[in-house]
């Protein structure tokens, strides 16, 4: 099964969020692994499962019990994406809504975001796809006030909720998510839901472009195309994990443990612009690195953890990617650590 991620975006909006409040953002990312270079890759996508520790370590460093509300109400609204660009360039609102959920996978894998209508209400539902991270109530609060707002910047502040609905617990005192989402805010609800007039969906919007939103609806059909395309070097990388110190990596045994032909998976590779053996030599470059700096493995072990039959091709080979024996590199990487 692939993991399930979300876009990098989302971390870097939050980041610029905890600056805002004053929070220990360094002991924060600390505490999660976040480097200064994952901040700065506008591409890179985050586990989703992660969103769990995120914020019990946000909870736990910030002090405050709604954290996911004011995290929400301090990032910045999300632009400079496709997403809002399918928003501004349709239309109506509603138009751009519908076009923005087929694309939805570009802000996580995890988004089953679906819209629907109540008498003279629409609703917007907001869940997530991981039965983990389903009902973790400081993501479900800052992802619904993050989307209220982007509504609202969208069609120049026209966009107002009546009702929020939310499938946890109401806290002690509610007057704050009320103050926040200025509507009525219920809890232990069915589901997680935006409910506004659905007039709305009908508002025209002010940068209707049919041009624009030609070209903005083939840029996100590419970039869903490139994260499918990421999706099979992320399986193969899996399989990979999986049997390489075990049995005789190749292609096709990779392809079956996939259910694919090996045909479609090198087809497949190639549309990523790889192929299987770089694959797995970037794989087993990448392990070697990691086990030569941070265990004391001995290279015997390490020769046999990365899938090499002999210590001489495993030497050969990581002095061709490094341009190091492995003993050199261990004891660089020991010295730069000291």
């Amino acid at each position: 099964m692939t993991e399930l991620r979300d876009s990098g975006v989302m971390i870097q909006l939050a980041h610029q969020a905890m600056m805002k409040m004053g929070l220990n953002v360094s002991g924060v990312f600390r505490r999660l692994g976040v480097t200064p270079e994952l901040l700065a890759d506008r591409n890179i996508r985050t586990p989703h499962a992660a969103q769990l520790l995120f914020w019990r370590v946000m909870e736990e460093e910030s002090g405050d019990a709604d954290i996911g509300l004011h995290l929400g109400e301090n990032m910045p609204v999300y632009k400079g994406q496709v997403l809002q660009y399918l928003f501004l360039s349709s239309p109506t609102f509603g138009d751009g809504l519908n076009r923005a959920l087929n694309y939805q996978r570009l802000l996580s894998d995890a988004s089953q975001a679906s819209t629907g209508l109540d008498n003279d209400n629409a609703f917007i539902l907001v869940e997530s796809a991981s039965t983990e991270v389903t009902g973790l109530r400081h993501l479900n609060e800052c992802l619904t006030l993050g989307l209220v707002r982007f509504f609202r910047y969208v069609t120049d502040d026209a966009f107002r909720p009546s009702h929020i609905h939310f499938t946890h617990e109401a806290p002690d005192c509610v007057s704050e998510h009320e103050r926040i989402f200025q509507c009525p805010v219920s809890f232990s609800q069915p589901d997680n839901r935006i409910v506004f007039s659905r007039t709305l969906l009908d508002l025209p919007s002010s940068h209707a472009e049919p041009e624009l939103l030609q070209l903005h609806e083939k840029l996100a059909i590419e970039h869903v195309a490139k994260l499918e395309r990421q999706d099979i070097v992320a399986q193969v990388f899996r399989v990979f994990g999986e049997i390489l110190e075990t049995a005789q990596v190749s292609l096709e045994e990779v392809a079956e443990r996939l259910g694919i032909r090996a045909r479609t998976l090198r087809s497949r590779l190639s549309d990523a612009g790889t192929n299987f053996n770089q694959l797995l030599a970037e794989y087993r470059c990448n392990l070697a690195k990691r086990l030569l700096a941070s265990t004391d493995e001995s290279i015997d072990e390490i020769v046999y953890l990365t899938g090499f039959s002999e210590p001489s091709t495993f030497y050969r080979a990581f002095k061709r990617w490094t341009g190091q024996t492995p003993v050199e590199y261990r004891n660089q990487r020991r010295q730069a650590g000291q």
